[in-house]
């Protein structure tokens, strides 16, 4: 009896059919196990019927071994305890389905992390980690997983448990295996490539040796889930430096920094890391030394004086053409963000067309790497490709995407020529075919070039002594199935799907959208950067399906039809999407750029195409017009909203949340309240100045009155007029009806999105044609929307372009405007929310200048809201939008000081903070407009 979860339906098959390689196998099922009783119950019942079982841990491996078609069994959902710490001892013993950076977190106190630490430490799992022997950055100091693994309690094939640890005395082994290294000490001893730091491909059978230790633990780990089940692991801990410092060292090329890294290895730095520039040009390289490549060389110290010193004598070693040391933590992130984002980022070349793994991690030993990337290079040209090399230069391990056509026969044939090729050129210098992602299906076809058919055919006899029935993972390693076999491009649609938005960054093709995502899950880490957004609902719920990757893969494979039959009416993606905020975060914080929230709306709109919509998607994804019907009678709808059982009546046919009170509208709009502005159109400021003027003699920006600041917060509006007057800029109110659109674009309404837009289009088109003239809009998600929905919506107008080109915020408006003006000097603390619009969209650097000129001192946090517009207002979705306010807003605003100044520009971030903490926030056109002192004479 399995007491976890087992899910053999429809969403729980199409999350897992994936990885972060290019390989699909649809599995049968789910399960999630509690135990290792669990574990051995699962493998009893799959090895009477002949069911293949794969183990998975955060599923962003690269070759294909965390994909399956039998069972794959889930550890990221009970399986991950840490169980214990010995500080003292410096080890830790933890279940496979701990992330990797909760373990880190733990042993932090203590003065002590786990050394290696690859690029998707925030969400990948000890259990696949010790599955690949993953290695990251730090392997130059601190080594593998393999290297840092004590011992292993594992659950085999037949359901007996092994204990696998340094000498035979320690371990229970299966039966057989001892004589196995008896019958091959010649071959275990002279078939393994030596010197080579990052040998990851194919068994390590060799740790067996005697002279080695016969470490049972060691020869398991990489084993890619075909040997048996880890069910819990003992693992060694390392000292971390209390101050790091990082020298930032600038080079011709790549060769050029990879023939430097050698000498760089007596120091011993924790890291030598490089990339070229191709790869830099894709993310800014803004802040790196001169050079076409770099080396990222990290050293520790007790001090942070002691951490420079050291960097500075790594510079003086380096022969570098130019160089950088940097020792404060924020721009060490920075820097550090570059590297680890670039297993997204280099799925994209420079000119935007797509790269994928296949070739992610061959390593050479160090002295040869230099020879080794010319020729590289040279292959990648004679093929007519391209790809971005960066990775563990220290080590000799090369990451890189490549520009394969994976989507006909002819470019999936010439993948399988130039892999063969460059296995070639790898053994010649050699290398080893996988130093840190495993070989997979990407690459154990090719293992015979690498040990010949000897030592290959040891790995299917050991295979067979741990798992004589073939039941995990087949096709990996051992018998393993071709490179060009269950590529998972082959199953989507060979023409564009129709659709409403243009996606210009992708050709205009659903399903190249669909396809940026890669797997890498950067929208899983469980706590991310302070200043990330992506992805709230998956922070809220830990579920795959409501992570960004998650929803992705539901709509490969609906575009594939395998799984999810019912294409765009299928439940299964609409419920996955439901708890999408929109809040765009993935925009930006995915490597890829994976903008979930125009799925969405996509998806809604064919989704309900012709059908009745939920109640929410009329009274919210409408709410511009009934705003507008419901302004003259403003005190009415007030007073009738604070009637308990009307409300609730009004909550229950709208489709909103009861939890929800209804937020109040302004007696008066802004619009009406302009009537008692002195000089609108000239706007006479304080000081005396006339508004500074267009080129044309009109006002020198519009002023968008957006439905949010026209209904609900006019004071915000006039906050703003107040301040532009004061910096000497004319303002004007556009004469018609105008609308970004943002609500029915955020319920998938596109056809009256569309409407909506051509009509402000119209009412503007007066406007556009003074080229530069700045559009100030104070709503970040009515600006986002501008920026981005509006012409991806309507690409053929090109009015829409030069609008959503003109689309300032409050703050960059007045620094572009007017550069010289002094805002009132505030000198007071802030928390509070940047919006996540603004964050994805939009930027929030002139924000922050302008913060500081103002004397507002103090960063806000990231993430999202948690209302998100009509999100947390919908029915069902109460739950989720407390606990994305609770993952970052909400805490803190409760640690602010005494005094602090609560800043939110968004609408929906000052109402969560209304309703959830009793707390006023407000824009930051409010608070600098209270700086100014009494403003010129207005109503309402």
């Amino acid at each position: 009896m399995v007491r976890g979860r087992v899910d053999l339906g429809v969403t729980a098959r199409a999350l897992t059919t994936m990885d972060a390689s290019n390989y699909r196998r649809v599995p049968l099922g789910v399960v999630a196990p509690r135990d290792a009783d669990d574990v051995a119950a699962v493998l009893a019942v799959c090895r009477t019927y002949g069911v293949p079982v794969v183990p998975r841990g955060g599923g962003t491996s690269i070759a294909g071994q965390a994909t399956g078609a039998g069972i794959v069994l889930d550890f990221t959902r009970h399986m991950r305890s840490l169980v214990s710490v010995d500080a003292a001892a410096r080890t830790a013993v933890v279940q496979p389905g701990v992330v990797l950076d909760v373990l880190r977190d733990a042993v932090a106190p203590h003065g002590l992390t786990f050394g290696p630490d690859p690029s998707t430490h925030s969400r990948c799992t000890l259990g696949g980690m010790i599955g690949n022997n993953a290695c990251g950055a730090h392997s130059v100091a601190w080594g593998t997983t393999a290297d840092n693994v004590r011992d292993l309690t594992v659950v085999g094939a037949g359901g007996e448990r092994h204990f696998l640890a340094r000498g035979r005395q320690n371990s229970t082994t299966p039966v057989g295996l001892d004589d196995f290294v008896i019958r091959h000490l010649s071959a275990l001893r002279t078939g393994y490539p030596q010197d080579l730091p990052r040998r990851i491909s194919g068994y390590a059978m060799d740790a067996l040796l005697p002279e080695r230790g016969a470490d049972a633990a060691r020869a398991f780990c990489g084993s890619e889930g075909t040997l048996g089940v880890v069910t819990e692991a003992t693992v060694r801990l390392v000292e971390s430096p209390p101050a790091r410092a990082l020298a930032v060292l600038g080079y011709a090329d790549e060769s050029a920094a990879a023939e430097a890294a050698p000498a760089l290895l007596p120091h011993h730095p924790l890291t030598v890391e490089g990339m070229a520039a191709d790869l830099v040009r894709v993310r800014g390289g803004a802040g790196l030394p001169r050079g076409g490549a770099w080396l990222f060389v990290e050293t520790g110290g007790t001090t942070q004086a002691e951490a420079r010193s050291r960097a500075g004598e790594l510079v003086r070693a380096g022969g570098a053409l130019d160089s950088l040391v940097v020792s404060d933590p924020a721009g060490l992130r920075a820097l550090w963000r570059i590297r680890e984002d670039a297993a997204g980022t280099a799925t994209r070349m420079p000119d935007g067309t797509e790269a994928w793994p296949g070739w992610e991690d061959c390593a050479v030993p160090p002295a040869r790497l230099g020879g080794y990337l010319r020729e590289f290079r040279s292959l990648l040209s004679s093929y007519g490709l391209h790809g971005t090399p960066y990775g563990h230069f220290g080590d000799g391990c090369i990451h890189v995407r490549i520009d394969f056509d994976l989507l006909t026969p002819a470019g999936v044939g010439r993948f399988r020529a130039f892999s063969e090729d460059l296995a070639d050129l790898v053994v010649a210098h050699g290398g080893s075919l996988s130093g840190e992602h495993g070989d997979g299906q990407a690459r154990a076809e090719l293992l015979p070039k690498m040990y010949g058919s000897e030592l290959v055919g040891l790995f299917a006899e050991f295979k067979d002594l741990w798992d004589p029935d073939g039941i995990l993972n087949p096709g990996i390693l051992a018998r393993p199935a071709r490179l060009d076999e269950n590529l998972r491009f082959e199953v989507l649609p060979k023409r564009p799907v129709d659709v409403e938005f243009g996606y210009p960054d992708d050709g205009g093709d659903f399903s190249a959208a669909v396809r940026r995502c890669v797997g890498v899950a950067k929208c899983r880490s469980i706590h991310g950067s302070s200043q990330d957004v992506m992805c709230p609902s998956f922070r809220a719920t830990g579920e795959e399906e409501h992570s960004t990757r998650g929803r992705a893969r539901l709509l490969h494979e609906m575009l594939a039809g395998e799984v999810v039959t019912d294409g765009w009416r299928s439940h299964e993606v609409r419920d996955a999407l439901d708890l999408c905020l929109s809040c765009k975060g993935c925009r930006s914080d995915c490597p890829v750029g994976v903008d979930m929230a125009t799925y969405k709306a996509e998806f809604l709109h064919h989704h309900y195409a012709g059908r009745r919509r939920p109640a929410a998607h009329y009274a919210l994804g409408r709410l511009p017009e009934w705003l507008r019907l419901a302004a003259p009678l403003a005190p009415v709808v007030n007073a009738a909203a604070r009637v308990r059982p009307l409300a609730a009546l009004v909550k229950r046919i709208a489709g909103i949340a009861p939890e929800r009170a209804i937020p109040p509208l302004a007696p008066r709009t802004f619009l009406r309240g302009l009537r008692g502005l002195r000089g609108l159109r000239g706007l006479r400021g304080p000081r005396g100045s006339r508004g500074r003027r267009s080129a044309s003699g009109g006002a020198a920006v519009l002023l968008w009155p957006d439905t949010f600041t026209n209904h609900l917060s006019p004071e915000v509006g006039r906050a703003a007029l107040r301040v532009l007057a004061d910096a000497g800029i004319g303002a004007e109110i556009p004469a018609g009806r105008v609308c970004c659109g943002l609500t029915y674009v955020s319920t998938g309404q596109l056809d009256r999105a569309k409407v909506v837009l051509r009509h402000t289009l119209d009412a503007m088109e007066p406007y556009l044609g003074e080229a530069g003239r700045p559009v100030v809009v104070l709503e970040p998600s009515c600006a986002a929307a501008l920026r981005t929905d509006l012409p991806e919506l309507l690409p053929d107008d090109p009015r829409a372009a030069r609008l959503a080109a003109s689309v300032r915020t409050f703050a960059e408006a007045l620094e572009e405007c007017a550069p010289g003006w002094s805002p009132p000097r505030l000198d007071r603390p802030v928390a509070g929310q940047t919006h996540c619009h603004q964050h994805a969209v939009l930027g929030d650097a002139a924000e922050r200048r302008l913060r500081e000129k103002a004397g507002l001192t103090g960063g806000l946090s990231g993430g999202c809201c948690g209302l998100a517009g009509n999100f947390g207002f919908e029915r069902g979705h109460w739950e989720v939008s407390l606990a994305c306010a609770e993952d970052q807003l909400l805490p803190a605003v409760r640690a602010a000081a005494p005094g602090t100044e609560i800043l939110a520009d968004g609408y929906s971030c000052r109402t969560q903070l209304a309703q959830l903490a009793g707390r006023r926030a407000r824009h930051l056109a409010e608070v600098l407009a209270e700086g100014l002192g009494a403003g010129p004479g207005e109503e309402g």
